[in-house]
């Protein structure tokens, strides 16, 4: 969708909220391309890239799981996972709890040699918060929540 669709919300808006917008677009729009650009170096997809890293926060978890985590289908966490697994980034164990079912997790040797690849980003976040005093904060970081969960909510709307 281009600017020109969201003028029409420049009247609903205050400067500030419609110039919020804009660089939230422009926000997502760059961490796709950051993403894919990293991807690219480590040998995968987005998708893939993407779910590994719900995995690393995560721990050990299903298929199902990781399928709610990420909002995709189980088929498509199923080929990530293949895919993945192949790669040498996860391995399928049993789960400890019940040896019927079987959870999937990071290989420490295939997630080690990704952090490097994050490590400016990280030091240059850590400096963009340090800008910010707790109360400030908190209302980015419930910002960031209420976004997030919105947008899951938004994909499992359009499955």
């Amino acid at each position: 969708m281009s600017i020109d669709n969201h003028q029409h919300l420049e009247g609903e808006m205050t400067p500030l909220q419609y110039e919020l917008l804009l660089e939230l677009r422009k926000n997502s729009a760059r961490a796709v391309m950051l993403h894919q650009t990293i991807s690219e170096k480590l040998g995968l997809n987005t998708t893939d890239h993407k779910c590994l890293d719900f995995l690393m926060n995560s721990g050990p978890v299903t298929a199902g799981k990781l399928a709610e985590l990420t909002g995709l289908t189980t088929g498509a966490v199923t080929n990530v996972i293949d895919r993945l697994e192949q790669s040498g980034y996860i391995m399928r164990d049993k789960d400890p709890n019940d040896r019927r079912r079987v959870v999937v997790k990071p290989v420490r040797e295939g997630v080690n040699s990704i952090s490097p690849l994050f490590e400016s980003v990280l030091q240059r976040t850590l400096q963009i918060m340090a800008q910010y005093d707790e109360r400030q904060t908190g209302v980015i970081l419930d910002f960031l929540k209420q976004c997030n969960e919105m947008s899951l909510e938004e994909m499992n709307k359009l499955k």
